[in-house]
């Protein structure tokens, strides 16, 4: 147990299941003294109280709190647990009390049993994660998100930014008439190897269009070349500095009603901690910021992996 406050934590007849191990790691977000004795949490100043039988803290920039059977009342969050689910509650109160799901590990396992996963991109998807990176492929919940939102667009004309080993790629690709196209953008050739092989192997090779290279340059290519407009739906999960040029570009070459949809919205948290002022979280930060005043594009920020941010042209 590590902590770089003063902090004190006695473990005292706490029931741990065996998948959830307690550990406590660099708080630089509080200033409290914690104690956990006969199964109770407590710390002051700020407000907590713990009767569960189940304590999970972990932190690595900003902190994270699982806990089962308890709640913590502080200025942003109230979050509380059960003993068989775990929920956050908004701070302000004008919000209802609304209880929201969190997801645990074992609530996350159960969502991905319930994804449709084709055996091809099951068999991408456990090839890549082994690789170097293997962290940027959207997860397969993303992956069914997106290929929903392109069937339900009835999308024929696609961008993907940012491609990978293909994951996302080919599940927009799987989903696209026999007639549609993917434009897919990435700067890698390695990786664009392994993800034309399996289009190949999923017979979609036809519908995409691979572009070897910087996105910007190939976006920029489109449009001189007419095509402005002409497309329905469109993917940014590449270098997070870039996103805003992204988006420019691509409301240049999205029809009205069509759609942008945007990687790593949250990332990991940090967009959230004021101590979190790296270059990539301040750009992430300032994207959302400015998207949320566009009033070009109807928006939807969703916490599904990374979280995303739905976007559609008006």
């Amino acid at each position: 147990l590590i902590a770089n406050r003063s902090m004190s934590l006695l473990l005292n007849h706490v029931s741990v299941l065996p998948h959830e191990a307690v550990t406590l790691a660099s708080f630089h977000s509080f200033s409290a003294t914690y104690s956990v004795t006969n199964r109770a949490l407590h710390a002051t100043p700020e407000r907590w109280s713990c009767n569960g039988s189940c304590i999970s803290i972990r932190s690595s920039s900003s902190c994270c709190f699982t806990f089962r059977g308890c709640s913590y009342k502080g200025k942003r969050l109230v979050r509380s647990c059960s003993t068989t689910s775990d929920f956050v509650i908004a701070g302000d109160e004008s919000y209802g009390n609304k209880q929201v799901v969190s997801l645990t590990p074992r609530l996350y396992d159960y969502v991905l049993k319930n994804v449709r996963e084709p055996e091809i991109l099951r068999q991408l998807r456990e090839e890549t994660a082994s690789m170097r990176g293997s962290q940027m492929q959207v997860s397969p919940d993303q992956a069914q998100l997106l290929a929903m939102l392109v069937q339900t667009l009835g999308a024929e004309r696609c961008i993907e930014i940012g491609v990978y080993t293909g994951y996302s790629s080919l599940a927009v690709a799987l989903v696209l008439p026999e007639s549609g196209c993917l434009v897919a953008c990435e700067r890698d050739a390695r990786f664009l190897d392994i993800a034309k092989k399996y289009y190949h192997l999923a017979g979609v090779l036809h519908k995409v269009d691979v572009k070897l290279g910087l996105a910007a340059n190939s976006l920029e290519s489109l449009i001189l070349n007419g095509e402005s407009g002409s497309y329905d739906f469109a993917f940014i999960d590449a270098e997070k500095r870039m996103t805003e040029k992204y988006f420019e570009l691509l409301l240049q070459l999205v029809r009205v009603g069509g759609l942008i949809v945007i990687d790593n919205v949250l990332w990991h948290g940090k967009v959230a901690d004021p101590l979190v002022n790296d270059p990539k979280t301040i750009s992430i930060r300032n994207f959302n910021q400015r998207l949320m005043e566009d009033k070009r594009v109807s928006i939807s920020m969703v916490p599904i992996g990374d979280g995303m941010t739905i976007c559609r042209k008006r």
